[in-house]
């Protein structure tokens, strides 16, 4: 398990470097930066690494302008010593968020959250597999694999994490720039998500429908329709929802193919 550590202050490095240890001794600390411009750089020049540790605060900024120059495709946990930044590091490749000073414990259980979650999107996958399609990348579920669509989906409730099964979301919408799931109980989680675009790719077209720049519907939870002025249909779900559902009037023939298809 190789991991990148990017953190601006020495002491904490090492502290970081032998608690991993202690936890696993597999783990393989590739390398540690210590500046936004030294990690862009060291992502440009290298593979991505299995998961990544990463400081918000760093000497020349906020870790998160790191994301807009790199594509990120690992997992990373970040660190600091703030809790304001929470909310805008889910909006990256984040499975947790650890506050400093960081216990062993702590540590440990953010480590064995990303075994897990490996472990259960990809089985039986091994990192040292050379002849892997994903010999950098033990999450691919994580990043929009295109060969196969999603059963579950990453979702964030509070400070912690669980999976959805897909056909359980009643659907996708975003607000403030995240994006949320509302599952057949009605209860809403933060998916880890950017945008819906990007979550539309890797849904069963069968069973969910773009019906406009917010929503994201399950065909399974589509209570009823109706038609509206200039061919717009308006989207009734079985859930409750805050707004009414409006499909364009450039998408209505599309709406009416897919769901008589669904």
């Amino acid at each position: 398990m190789k991991v990148l550590i990017v953190e601006d202050e020495q002491p904490a490095f090492g502290n970081l470097a032998e608690e991993l240890h202690v936890i696993d001794e597999k783990i393989d600390v590739v390398a540690g930066c210590g500046s936004v411009e030294e990690t862009i750089r060291w992502l440009n020049d290298n593979p991505q690494p299995d998961l990544i540790l990463m400081d918000v605060q760093l000497s020349d900024g906020l870790s998160f302008s790191i994301f807009k120059t790199c594509k990120i495709t690992c997992p990373v946990i970040f660190t600091t010593a703030y809790n304001k930044y929470l909310t805008e590091a889910f909006q990256f490749s984040s499975i947790d968020y650890l506050l400093k000073p960081i216990s062993q414990d702590r540590l440990s259980n953010a480590i064995q959250k990303y075994k897990t979650l490996r472990n259960h999107f990809v089985g039986s996958y091994d990192p040292s597999d050379s002849s892997s399609p994903y010999p950098h990348n033990p999450l691919p579920e994580f990043i929009g694999r295109h060969d196969r669509k999603r059963s579950r989906i990453l979702v964030r409730k509070g400070a912690e994490f669980q999976t959805v099964r897909i056909e359980d979301a009643g659907y996708f919408f975003t607000e403030h720039k995240l994006i949320f799931l509302v599952d057949k109980e009605n209860r809403k989680y933060m998916a880890e998500k950017s945008n819906l675009s990007e979550l539309e790719e890797e849904l069963d077209k069968n069973l969910f429908y773009r019906a406009n720049r917010k929503y994201i519907i399950n065909a399974n939870y589509i209570k009823r329709f109706k038609p509206l002025e200039k061919s717009k249909i308006s989207v009734e779900l079985t859930l409750p929802v805050n707004e009414e559902i409006i499909i364009s009037q450039e998408n209505s023939a599309s709406f009416k193919k897919w769901i008589g298809e669904s």
